[in-house]
């Protein structure tokens, strides 16, 4: 996979996000993309940025359904020359620290 983005949908509300947060997740069931939700957004994995953008456009009007207004913030990472997965992009960096890349991670692991 070559096209990676970074996807944060969310209502404009004063409530808790994370029923309108799940319908995003789930409408990205319905595509080719692998993803991993994180607590401040999801990363997503695809072919090709087509399918990327069809995705989060799905996520984005999930959200939209239920709400008057909807925040979304996409970043991404079109990588056309390398197949590259993101956990490589973490892998890399690790190698490079010589540890896991977050807090308390000691040399060797736990």
């Amino acid at each position: 996979m070559t096209c990676i983005g970074f996807l944060s949908v969310a209502p404009v509300i004063e409530d808790s996000m994370s029923p309108y947060v799940a319908d995003a997740v789930a409408a990205l069931d319905d595509f080719d993309v692998e993803y991993e939700t994180m607590p401040m957004g999801t990363i997503i994995e695809a072919e090709d940025s087509e399918e990327l953008f069809a995705a989060t456009h799905a996520a984005h009007e999930a959200v939209g359904a239920q709400s008057d207004r909807v925040s979304t913030f996409l970043k991404v990472d079109d990588k056309r020359t390398v197949d590259q997965r993101a956990s490589d992009k973490v892998d890399a960096v690790e190698d490079h620290l010589g540890r896991e890349a977050r807090s308390g991670a000691s040399e060797g692991g736990d």
